[in-house]
């Protein structure tokens, strides 16, 4: 890249992550906004990684590169501690003898995906089947889980509403476990069969009782999680791992064509559509262009409107490209993943409630020591 091109800020940030080799010719200010918003993206570590895979690592001035190796270095603890983790959860929960499923960032590490390279990891996600969720809690705290919200309101919305346990933490390690019994809260409209989930999930190697979802449940989870949740403001750093899932996978035989249907038979086909246009219009996917098309007849109306928010909600939480625009269309995807997961008679009152009672869990920073 010419360093008088003038490319800036967020538009800076998706040329390099379409093209890394953008790096050997960037100057001063450039590296400090690339640092800065990759950084707030969690992708920092996530650029270390493919500029090692280019060979491009000695093409970085001394500066920069010592900001991506930090990274890498936190990234490096934090696989450590994920792994080791997951290896004290399936202890935990061997007496149940029911599958243990990782999900996103943790089984993307057990599968050695590209995804996990350079991810920073904020808790571990896993599933077990809705009729062992009871036993599996117990085991859990028996083993050093405790429950991260103990509020009577906060357990009433998991328990009953929600997809998954309330946050437990593990009293030594502090690190953040959700445990899931399907993918989507029983209120939302869309109703994925976690039974299927479960019928076509995949073992981890070298770890029985230990099984991550299938290529294309994986893909199907990853979109639904970004478009439908609450947590627009990393929405970038997911978009990322949809890319590298769906470039790693594309390989295999009929992935497209079986992601499409997949996607229908589990309801998820909206997600999806989702997942295909932003991959391809900001990160520059490779989609065959029959399923572009296909998928994206669910781009129904309101699309234009839907577009907007998103292309401003993905932007990094960052003065260099934060503005009223992203504020709010981060605030508009926020109150809409509670509106598609919770009818208005919940919705009101628990937005009320939580625009008073915010309760944050930080993420994994500096690991304890492990045995």
């Amino acid at each position: 890249m010419n360093q008088d091109s003038g490319l800036r800020g967020y538009p800076l940030l998706l040329h390099v992550l379409v093209n890394p080799n953008a790096v050997s010719g960037l100057g001063v200010t450039q590296w400090n906004d690339l640092i800065r918003l990759a950084r707030v993206a969690d992708l920092l570590a996530n650029l270390y990684a493919t500029f090692e895979q280019l060979d491009l690592l000695k093409t970085i001035p001394a500066k920069p590169l010592l900001h991506l190796e930090s990274a890498h270095t936190l990234t490096n603890k934090h696989e450590h501690t994920i792994g080791w983790e997951v290896i004290q959860i399936n202890e935990a929960l061997g007496k149940l003898e029911c599958p243990v499923v990782l999900l996103k960032g943790a089984g993307y590490l057990l599968q050695g995906l590209n995804a996990s390279k350079g991810r920073v990891f904020h808790d571990v996600d896993a599933m077990v089947p809705k009729a062992r969720i009871d036993e599996a809690e117990f085991e859990l705290k028996d083993n050093g889980w405790l429950g991260v919200k103990q509020d009577p309101y906060d357990q009433r919305y998991y328990r009953e509403w929600m997809h998954e346990l309330p946050p437990m933490s593990h009293y030594s390690r502090g690190v953040t476990l959700d445990l899931h019994h399907t993918i989507m809260p029983p209120t939302a409209a869309l109703k994925p069969d976690a039974a299927k989930l479960f019928e076509s999930v995949i073992p981890v190697d070298n770890h029985p009782g230990l099984f991550t979802l299938n290529p294309v449940d994986m893909v199907l989870h990853s979109a639904t999680h970004l478009f439908y949740d609450d947590e627009i403001g990393r929405g970038m750093r997911d978009l990322v791992d949809l890319h590298h899932l769906m470039t790693e996978f594309s390989t295999q035989p009929d992935f497209w064509s079986d992601l499409l249907k997949r996607s229908l038979e589990l309801d998820l086909d909206y997600p999806l559509a989702c997942a295909l246009k932003y991959c391809q219009r900001l990160l520059k996917t490779d989609i065959p262009e029959n399923i572009y098309r296909e998928a994206k007849q669910q781009l129904r109306f309101p699309g234009w409107v839907m577009e907007q928010l998103f292309l401003q909600g993905l932007k990094p939480e960052h003065e260099i490209c934060d503005n009223w625009k992203s504020r709010s269309a981060r605030f508009a995807l926020y109150v809409r993943s509670h509106y598609l997961r919770m009818p208005l008679y919940l919705l009101i009152p628990h937005l009320i409630r939580k625009a008073f009672h915010e309760d944050v869990i930080e993420p994994i920073e500096n690991p304890k020591p492990l045995g």
